[in-house]
């Protein structure tokens, strides 16, 4: 998945902090094993949703699309000590295989791994969150933002990845996936409830704040 020539993402991950070896051996087995690997994160935006993590310093944080746990680990280095992270995901397949690595970056303790419909799923937390981000089906990307709303304090940030989808947002010819994401960005847009703005990183992430 590359959005700017290869040289220009080669030389900012050389001018961004490195993964560290967990995280390269994650990226690695993703890309040679799961279907779609080009789902994970990745260093850029591992270290971009690290650092705002590490900024916020949040006490919990909610997750909708675990995947295989990339960037559930990039995130859980900015968690205050006794803080959670929530991550939810509706592939079962995928649970041994984040647990595995969630085990060996030592953040099991910290994660509440849940597998299931996330629209079922949120409205059952009793959490108030500092941190959310949601990057899993497209389709129900505005019913994610509604349910979680109420459960970020204010001042709290929510982002939502692949809001670009590829440039499809801005051609003629859509499909119900990039209809969705339109709806999303537009509502996002024009809720007086939120700062907001789009960054053109990767494949598009929306970096709301809850006023």
């Amino acid at each position: 998945m590359h959005f700017f020539p290869e040289s220009l993402e080669r030389y900012a991950e050389d001018h961004t902090t490195s993964e560290s070896e967990l995280l390269k051996k994650l990226n690695r087995e993703t890309q040679a094993r799961i279907y779609m690997p080009q789902m994970v994160s990745g260093h850029l935006q591992g270290q971009l949703l690290r650092m705002i993590s590490l900024l916020i310093r949040p006490k919990s944080i909610l997750e909708i699309g675990t995947f295989t746990g990339y960037s559930a680990i990039c995130m859980s280095d900015g968690l205050q000590p006794g803080g959670t992270l929530y991550t939810i995901d509706i592939n079962e397949e995928l649970r041994e295989m984040a647990e595995q690595y969630f085990k060996q970056a030592g953040i099991s303790e910290k994660v509440n791994y849940k597998i299931g419909d996330a629209t079922n799923i949120i409205p059952e937390l009793n959490a108030t969150f500092d941190l959310v981000f949601i990057d899993a089906d497209k389709i129900n990307y505005s019913k994610y933002y509604e349910l979680v709303f109420d459960k970020v304090r204010r001042g709290g940030v929510i982002l939502a990845d692949n809001v670009l989808w590829s440039g499809k947002v801005i051609e003629e010819v859509r499909d119900d996936e990039t209809n969705a994401l339109i709806a999303f960005n537009d509502r996002i847009q024009q809720d007086s409830r939120v700062d907001n703005v789009l960054l053109t990183q990767r494949d598009g992430l929306m970096m709301i704040r809850k006023k």
